[in-house]
């Protein structure tokens, strides 16, 4: 009988000061070969600054059926947007 690996989500933050992003996938035994997996598959060009690694089972995704019901209330709250600030000149990543 053939077991497979879990499989894990990688995220990659590019720079300093800018988010993680979604960069894939890798099957490891456990979180510290998700991370090697992950360094050597999507950061082998020096792209990443930091690596996260999650255990796909333990994403729960919203239901895109349901996305009215969870994502329009915030629409009342334009308080909550910073589209009132400006930014200044010199910042980069915002």
């Amino acid at each position: 009988m053939r077991k497979e690996w879990p499989l894990w989500e990688v995220f990659v933050r590019t720079r300093n000061g800018l988010a993680h992003k979604h960069a894939g996938s890798v099957h490891a035994a456990d979180a510290r070969m998700a991370l090697e997996a992950a360094r050597d598959t999507y950061t082998r060009r020096m792209e990443g600054v930091s690596l996260w690694v999650v255990p796909s089972a333990s994403i729960t995704a919203s239901d895109p059926s349901e996305a009215a019901a969870l994502f329009e209330p915030a629409a009342d709250k334009v308080y909550r947007h910073p589209t009132f600030y400006s930014i200044p000149d010199g910042v980069k990543n915002i």
